[in-house]
Protein backbone atom coordinates (compact mmCIF):
# COMPACT_ATOMS: atom_id res chain seq x y z
CA UNK A 1 0.00 0.00 0.00
CA UNK A 2 1.89 3.25 -1.32
CA UNK A 3 2.44 5.90 1.56
CA UNK A 4 1.54 9.48 0.84
CA UNK A 5 3.43 12.65 2.44
CA UNK A 6 1.63 14.11 5.52
CA UNK A 7 -1.01 16.90 5.23
CA UNK A 8 0.78 19.79 7.24
CA UNK A 9 -2.48 21.59 7.24
CA UNK A 10 -5.00 18.64 8.18
CA UNK A 11 -6.52 18.96 11.84
CA UNK A 12 -5.29 15.75 13.41
CA UNK A 13 -9.32 14.90 15.22
CA UNK A 14 -10.13 15.10 11.51
CA UNK A 15 -7.37 11.62 11.17
CA UNK A 16 -5.68 13.37 8.70
CA UNK A 17 -2.38 13.90 9.86
CA UNK A 18 -0.33 10.39 9.42
CA UNK A 19 1.33 9.58 5.91
CA UNK A 20 -0.61 6.17 5.75
CA UNK A 21 -3.24 5.81 3.55
CA UNK A 22 -6.01 4.53 5.59
CA UNK A 23 -6.45 5.55 9.20
CA UNK A 24 -8.88 4.82 11.42
CA UNK A 25 -10.26 6.95 14.64
CA UNK A 26 -13.26 6.79 17.18
CA UNK A 27 -14.96 9.55 18.69
CA UNK A 28 -18.19 8.90 20.92
CA UNK A 29 -20.66 11.66 20.81
CA UNK A 30 -23.58 12.86 23.64
CA UNK A 31 -27.58 12.60 22.11
CA UNK A 32 -28.16 15.56 19.97
CA UNK A 33 -25.03 16.53 19.45
CA UNK A 34 -24.20 18.33 16.26
CA UNK A 35 -20.94 18.61 14.24
CA UNK A 36 -21.45 21.13 12.07
CA UNK A 37 -20.59 21.38 7.98
CA UNK A 38 -17.22 20.66 6.56
CA UNK A 39 -15.16 18.69 4.18
CA UNK A 40 -12.12 16.30 4.80
CA UNK A 41 -9.38 16.03 2.16
CA UNK A 42 -9.87 12.38 1.94
CA UNK A 43 -12.98 10.06 1.33
CA UNK A 44 -14.50 9.02 4.24
CA UNK A 45 -16.51 5.84 5.69
CA UNK A 46 -18.78 6.68 9.11
CA UNK A 47 -19.70 3.87 11.13
CA UNK A 48 -21.90 4.08 14.34
CA UNK A 49 -21.24 0.75 16.23
CA UNK A 50 -24.35 2.36 18.84
CA UNK A 51 -26.88 5.37 17.88
CA UNK A 52 -28.17 6.98 14.57
CA UNK A 53 -26.35 9.37 12.56
CA UNK A 54 -28.40 12.20 9.81
CA UNK A 55 -25.83 13.27 7.34
CA UNK A 56 -26.60 16.09 5.12
CA UNK A 57 -24.86 17.04 2.05
CA UNK A 58 -25.97 19.50 -0.62
CA UNK A 59 -27.25 16.53 -2.69
CA UNK A 60 -28.92 15.34 -0.02
CA UNK A 61 -29.47 13.65 3.24
CA UNK A 62 -28.90 10.07 4.65
CA UNK A 63 -29.61 8.22 7.82
CA UNK A 64 -27.02 5.86 9.02
CA UNK A 65 -29.01 2.90 11.51
CA UNK A 66 -26.96 0.70 13.05
CA UNK A 67 -25.32 -1.82 10.82
CA UNK A 68 -25.00 0.61 8.47
CA UNK A 69 -22.42 3.18 7.76
CA UNK A 70 -22.32 6.05 4.92
CA UNK A 71 -19.46 6.76 2.31
CA UNK A 72 -18.74 10.53 2.03
CA UNK A 73 -16.29 11.09 -0.58
CA UNK A 74 -13.46 13.24 -0.76
CA UNK A 75 -14.43 17.24 -0.41
CA UNK A 76 -17.72 16.90 -0.02
CA UNK A 77 -19.40 19.67 3.04
CA UNK A 78 -21.46 17.59 5.38
CA UNK A 79 -22.81 17.86 8.59
CA UNK A 80 -23.86 14.58 10.74
CA UNK A 81 -26.89 15.48 13.70
CA UNK A 82 -27.07 12.49 16.32
CA UNK A 83 -30.58 11.47 17.27
CA UNK A 84 -31.68 10.99 20.83
CA UNK A 85 -29.59 8.18 21.62
CA UNK A 86 -25.52 8.26 22.69
CA UNK A 87 -24.04 7.27 19.33
CA UNK A 88 -20.05 5.64 19.34
CA UNK A 89 -18.77 6.52 15.46
CA UNK A 90 -16.03 4.74 14.15
CA UNK A 91 -14.43 6.39 10.59
CA UNK A 92 -11.90 5.47 8.22
CA UNK A 93 -10.73 7.93 5.75
CA UNK A 94 -9.09 7.15 3.12
CA UNK A 95 -6.49 8.70 0.40
CA UNK A 96 -8.19 10.30 -2.82
CA UNK A 97 -6.21 8.55 -5.13
CA UNK A 98 -6.54 5.18 -3.15
CA UNK A 99 -8.91 2.68 -4.98
CA UNK A 100 -9.66 5.29 -7.41
CA UNK A 101 -13.01 4.89 -9.70
CA UNK A 102 -14.09 1.43 -7.07
CA UNK A 103 -14.88 4.01 -4.47
CA UNK A 104 -18.18 5.86 -4.81
CA UNK A 105 -18.07 9.52 -6.17
CA UNK A 106 -21.46 10.01 -4.19
CA UNK A 107 -22.50 9.99 -0.98
CA UNK A 108 -23.58 6.24 -0.30
CA UNK A 109 -25.03 3.82 2.79
CA UNK A 110 -24.01 0.82 2.89
CA UNK A 111 -24.42 -2.51 5.14
CA UNK A 112 -21.33 -2.93 7.46
CA UNK A 113 -21.05 -6.94 7.64
CA UNK A 114 -19.54 -8.46 11.28
CA UNK A 115 -16.29 -8.71 9.24
CA UNK A 116 -15.89 -4.91 8.58
CA UNK A 117 -17.41 -3.93 11.76
CA UNK A 118 -14.74 -5.77 13.79
CA UNK A 119 -12.02 -4.51 11.15
CA UNK A 120 -13.03 -1.21 11.57
CA UNK A 121 -13.05 -1.22 15.84
CA UNK A 122 -9.57 -3.06 15.51
CA UNK A 123 -8.31 -0.18 13.16
CA UNK A 124 -9.28 2.17 15.59
CA UNK A 125 -6.46 1.03 17.97
CA UNK A 126 -3.32 0.62 15.67
CA UNK A 127 -0.49 2.19 16.63
CA UNK A 128 -0.37 5.39 13.65
CA UNK A 129 3.59 5.00 13.41
CA UNK A 130 3.62 0.77 12.12
CA UNK A 131 6.17 0.02 9.77
CA UNK A 132 4.70 -1.03 6.00
CA UNK A 133 4.44 -4.31 5.40
CA UNK A 134 3.12 -6.06 8.18
CA UNK A 135 -0.61 -7.02 10.26
CA UNK A 136 -1.72 -3.40 10.33
CA UNK A 137 -1.28 -2.85 6.61
CA UNK A 138 -2.68 -6.16 5.91
CA UNK A 139 -6.04 -5.54 8.46
CA UNK A 140 -6.19 -1.92 6.18
CA UNK A 141 -6.26 -3.23 2.82
CA UNK A 142 -8.73 -5.73 4.19
CA UNK A 143 -11.20 -2.77 5.29
CA UNK A 144 -11.05 -1.71 1.65
CA UNK A 145 -11.68 -4.75 0.25
CA UNK A 146 -14.88 -5.26 2.31
CA UNK A 147 -15.91 -1.54 1.77
CA UNK A 148 -15.59 -2.36 -2.06
CA UNK A 149 -17.84 -5.65 -1.81
CA UNK A 150 -20.13 -3.64 0.83
CA UNK A 151 -24.46 -3.77 -0.51
CA UNK A 152 -25.05 -0.13 -1.16
CA UNK A 153 -28.39 1.20 1.16
CA UNK A 154 -31.06 3.29 -0.72
CA UNK A 155 -31.43 5.16 3.08
CA UNK A 156 -31.07 8.50 0.98
CA UNK A 157 -32.98 11.56 0.77
CA UNK A 158 -32.43 13.72 -2.30
CA UNK A 159 -32.45 17.51 -2.12
CA UNK A 160 -33.45 19.78 -5.24
CA UNK A 161 -31.09 22.58 -6.04
CA UNK A 162 -33.56 25.15 -6.63
CA UNK A 163 -33.76 27.50 -3.97
CA UNK A 164 -37.13 28.13 -2.99
CA UNK A 165 -37.87 24.34 -3.36
CA UNK A 166 -35.45 23.01 -1.31
CA UNK A 167 -36.60 25.97 1.21
CA UNK A 168 -39.86 23.84 0.94
CA UNK A 169 -38.47 21.07 1.25
CA UNK A 170 -36.29 21.34 4.54
CA UNK A 171 -39.32 22.53 6.02
CA UNK A 172 -41.06 19.07 5.67
CA UNK A 173 -38.06 17.49 7.08
CA UNK A 174 -38.17 19.45 9.95
CA UNK A 175 -42.37 18.87 10.65
CA UNK A 176 -42.96 15.41 8.84
CA UNK A 177 -46.38 14.75 10.19
CA UNK A 178 -47.58 17.62 7.64
CA UNK A 179 -50.03 17.22 5.18
CA UNK A 180 -48.90 16.68 1.67
CA UNK A 181 -50.08 17.60 -1.86
CA UNK A 182 -48.54 18.85 -4.63
CA UNK A 183 -51.43 21.82 -4.89
CA UNK A 184 -50.49 23.17 -1.53
CA UNK A 185 -46.94 23.03 -2.16
CA UNK A 186 -47.72 24.58 -5.84
CA UNK A 187 -49.18 27.41 -4.14
CA UNK A 188 -46.77 28.14 -1.43
CA UNK A 189 -44.62 28.06 -4.02
CA UNK A 190 -46.35 30.19 -6.63
CA UNK A 191 -46.12 27.87 -9.20
CA UNK A 192 -48.98 25.71 -11.13
CA UNK A 193 -49.03 22.05 -10.11
CA UNK A 194 -47.87 20.63 -12.97
CA UNK A 195 -44.91 22.74 -13.39
CA UNK A 196 -43.96 22.22 -9.67
CA UNK A 197 -44.56 18.49 -10.13
CA UNK A 198 -42.23 18.17 -13.21
CA UNK A 199 -39.86 20.36 -11.52
CA UNK A 200 -40.03 17.95 -8.84
CA UNK A 201 -39.25 14.94 -10.57
CA UNK A 202 -36.50 16.46 -12.61
CA UNK A 203 -34.79 18.07 -9.40
CA UNK A 204 -34.99 14.79 -7.46
CA UNK A 205 -35.69 11.81 -9.18
CA UNK A 206 -39.10 11.27 -7.82
CA UNK A 207 -42.38 12.79 -7.53
CA UNK A 208 -43.85 14.30 -4.51
CA UNK A 209 -45.45 11.74 -3.09
CA UNK A 210 -42.61 8.91 -2.81
CA UNK A 211 -40.08 11.93 -2.03
CA UNK A 212 -42.31 12.21 1.33
CA UNK A 213 -42.91 9.06 1.68
CA UNK A 214 -38.78 8.00 1.71
CA UNK A 215 -37.91 11.47 3.62
CA UNK A 216 -41.01 10.29 6.57
CA UNK A 217 -39.68 6.83 6.75
CA UNK A 218 -35.85 7.52 6.59
CA UNK A 219 -36.67 10.20 9.37
CA UNK A 220 -38.38 7.81 11.63
CA UNK A 221 -35.38 5.51 11.80
CA UNK A 222 -33.57 7.60 14.54
CA UNK A 223 -36.86 7.66 16.90
CA UNK A 224 -37.50 3.83 16.71
CA UNK A 225 -33.73 3.13 17.12
CA UNK A 226 -34.06 5.36 20.46
CA UNK A 227 -36.82 3.04 21.58
CA UNK A 228 -39.75 4.91 20.70
CA UNK A 229 -43.27 2.49 20.06
CA UNK A 230 -44.12 1.71 16.64
CA UNK A 231 -47.29 4.08 16.67
CA UNK A 232 -45.37 6.78 17.79
CA UNK A 233 -43.22 6.87 14.87
CA UNK A 234 -46.00 6.25 13.05
CA UNK A 235 -47.93 9.12 14.63
CA UNK A 236 -44.82 11.69 14.08
CA UNK A 237 -44.34 10.82 10.77
CA UNK A 238 -47.76 11.35 8.85
CA UNK A 239 -48.93 8.14 8.83
CA UNK A 240 -52.73 7.28 10.52
CA UNK A 241 -51.81 3.84 11.73
CA UNK A 242 -49.22 1.54 12.52
CA UNK A 243 -49.78 -0.78 10.01
CA UNK A 244 -50.01 1.38 7.26
CA UNK A 245 -46.36 2.48 8.55
CA UNK A 246 -45.50 -0.94 9.00
CA UNK A 247 -46.23 -1.74 5.44
CA UNK A 248 -44.36 1.07 4.09
CA UNK A 249 -41.21 0.36 6.49
CA UNK A 250 -41.08 -2.92 5.10
CA UNK A 251 -41.33 -2.50 1.54
CA UNK A 252 -38.79 0.13 1.40
CA UNK A 253 -36.34 -1.64 4.00
CA UNK A 254 -36.89 -4.87 3.82
CA UNK A 255 -37.74 -6.01 7.80
CA UNK A 256 -40.61 -4.57 9.82
CA UNK A 257 -39.93 -1.57 12.46
CA UNK A 258 -39.73 -4.17 15.34
CA UNK A 259 -37.03 -5.60 13.23
CA UNK A 260 -35.30 -2.75 13.45
CA UNK A 261 -35.66 -2.57 17.01
CA UNK A 262 -34.28 -5.54 17.81
CA UNK A 263 -30.94 -4.95 16.26
CA UNK A 264 -30.12 -1.12 17.36
CA UNK A 265 -30.85 -2.96 20.75
CA UNK A 266 -28.87 -5.67 20.06
CA UNK A 267 -25.85 -3.55 18.78
CA UNK A 268 -25.89 -1.66 22.04
CA UNK A 269 -26.04 -4.98 24.46
CA UNK A 270 -23.09 -6.08 22.20
CA UNK A 271 -21.24 -2.39 22.68
CA UNK A 272 -21.66 -2.71 26.40
CA UNK A 273 -20.09 -6.15 26.76
CA UNK A 274 -17.57 -5.13 24.73
CA UNK A 275 -16.86 -2.22 27.32
CA UNK A 276 -17.63 -4.51 30.28
CA UNK A 277 -15.33 -6.87 28.98
CA UNK A 278 -12.42 -4.48 28.05
CA UNK A 279 -12.87 -2.33 31.50
CA UNK A 280 -11.53 -3.00 35.11
CA UNK A 281 -13.46 -5.94 37.37
CA UNK A 282 -16.19 -4.23 39.47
Amino acid sequence: MPRSEPDPLAHPLHGEHTSHPVVAYASDNEADSYIEPHNHRRGQLLHATTGVMLVRAAEGSWVVPPGCAVWVPPGVVHDIRMASGPVAMRTVFVEPDLRAGQLWAHCQVIQVTPLLRELVIAAVDLDLDFAPGGREERLLTLILDEIERARPLALHVPMPQHPALLRTCRKFIEEPSQPVSVEAWAEGLHMHPRTLARLFARETGLNLGAWCRQARLLLSVPMLAAGASVLQAALAHGYDSPSAFTAAFRHSFGQTPSALQRSARGSAVAQDAMQGRDGDPA
